[in-house]
């Protein structure tokens, strides 16, 4: 069978040019923007590249936030997310000698550079925020001062690594909620439901009152970090209703990780999904840390050996959208050969790929027989050239051998196992091949195929007859006899 693949399915993307529009209407990008272009030879930044105090209401103003008492908050972390991301050059300045402020280079990239320019830009701004939002909550700074009047990290309780490892955790259990078919991507997820992906161990039944505890202060601190990680375009959230907040801080009963039972509570717990963008980013964050995070559309410009082979982890969707994809650059005849030829084999992936193969030509037009009908005497593929032509309603199909009836049989056997369908469906599958022939398994055990002991087995196991489930073991002895083991 075939070998251990990818667990993560792939991403159908919006184009570059759909994202970094998206990214360009983000609230944080487009403020630091803002004030990237309203900075000049009078912007005065103190040591550290931040604006000075006595800038921050002129800065607040430009954003239009004036009136909002938050506002010199936002302009602060706007400028800071415009020097970190090169869309502003700062000299730092000290008490005496203020730095000076120029345009960044990234500043003309931000306005007039491609998609993918825009974008890197962008993904610079992610990691200022993510780097913000992993940050200790100092809710009492007296206490972390140390002697030297320099902040004291070991009173924090604060481990940087672990934070960012928790918080990228949380992304990457949200993006394969979005990405897995039958999954959540069409809707937000609960953040309780969240949180306890993290903290709940997978074999818990019931959880303890120590880990309903670490859930809650999990929420907490991810309903911080969501807030933070809305402006730059990455999530969709819907804050913890603020009424539980007060409930929590009073000593009442707080937020649970077990989601309440109408669905309005629900939501009152705090409701968060990734963007297009947002996929887009934690993708591009999995592929830098060496992650196998592929995506629709990838396997346009490759050969059919790579379009089959990569097929095996896309849910069925994406596989027809990767698959169109791919047809599109190609005529039919030529389509139809190459796919045909990657389809061959006798490795542990073959019956796979001619699955996938069977379902690409579904894709093609009746232009390619051609190249069906040149392999219908070929071992392997003349049973799947004679199921297209039937399926078009080709006249002049010549009958197959027996041999090559039974060897598709196991091949498509075989395939179905591979590709961990629905239970019932392959049992099904299993009964009416073996319904159509009399005698079946006195035949299939000498069908000439590298799967054919596996297959029968696993017909011995998924026939719900007894006596054709048994016959099914005996011939898969034989079949392990024939070929010695």
């Amino acid at each position: 069978m075939a070998p251990d693949r990818p667990t993560l399915p792939p991403v159908q993307l919006h184009s570059d040019a759909e994202l970094a529009r998206d990214a360009l209407a983000t609230p944080l990008l487009a403020r630091a923007a803002r004030l990237a272009r309203w900075a000049g030879p009078e912007t005065r930044v103190g040591s550290g590249g931040e604006l000075v105090d006595e800038q921050l209401p002129s800065a607040a103003e430009v954003l239009g936030l004036a009136a909002d008492e938050e506002g010199e908050a936002y302009a602060s972390e706007a400028w800071r997310v415009a020097v970190d991301t090169g869309l502003v050059e700062v000299e730092d300045g000290d008490e005496e000698a203020p730095g000076a402020v120029t345009a960044g280079e990234n500043l003309t990239l931000l306005t007039g550079g491609a998609p993918r320019d825009v974008l890197g830009i962008w993904l610079d701004g992610l990691d200022v925020v993510l780097a913000d939002a992993t940050a200790p909550v100092l809710d009492d700074l007296a206490e972390v001062i140390g002697e030297d009047g320099e902040i004291d990290f070991e009173r924090l309780d604060w481990n940087p690594e672990e934070e960012a490892e928790f918080l990228e955790g949380v992304l990457g259990n949200l993006y394969l909620l979005t990405v897995s078919e039958g999954g959540t991507g069409e809707g937000p997820v609960p953040l309780p439901a969240l949180a306890a992906s993290m903290i709940v161990p997978d074999d818990m039944g019931e959880p303890t009152d120590e880990v309903l505890e670490q859930v809650s202060e999990a929420m907490m601190r991810l309903d911080d970090q969501f807030r933070l990680l809305e402006p730059i375009g990455l999530v969709e959230y819907q804050p913890v209703d603020e009424a539980l907040m007060v409930e929590a801080e009073a000593g009442e009963e707080g937020p649970e990780p077990a989601p309440p039972i109408d669905e309005e509570d629900v939501t009152r717990y705090g409701m968060v999904r990734l963007t297009p963008l947002g996929l887009y980013g934690v993708r591009a964050r999995m592929l830098e840390a060496g992650v196998d995070a592929p995506a629709v559309g990838e396997l346009a410009d490759k050969g059919a050996d790579a379009l089959l082979d990569g097929l095996s982890v896309y849910p069925e969707s994406a596989a027809r959208a990767e698959t169109a994809g791919w047809l599109a650059g190609r005529g039919a005849v030529e389509a139809a050969r190459e796919l045909l030829a990657a389809a061959r084999g006798a490795d542990a992936g073959s019956p796979l790929r001619r699955l996938h193969c069977q379902q690409a030509l579904a894709l093609v037009g009746p232009e390619a027989e051609p190249a069906v009908r040149e392999v219908l005497d070929d071992a392997e593929l003349g049973g799947l050239a004679r199921v297209w032509l039937a399926e078009r309603g080709a006249a002049d199909i010549p009958a197959p051998p027996e041999s090559m009836i039974f060897w598709l049989a196991i091949d498509t056997i075989a395939a179905q196992l591979d590709a961990e369908g629905d239970l019932e469906e392959l049992q099904d599958l299993v009964e009416g091949l073996t319904g159509q022939h009399s005698g079946f398994f006195d035949t299939a055990w000498r069908v000439d195929h590298p799967a054919t002991a596996e297959v029968l087995e696993a017909m011995g196991r998924l026939h719900r007859d007894k006596h054709a489930a048994k016959d099914a073991r005996k011939a898969a002895f034989k079949a392990r006899s024939r070929v010695g083991g």
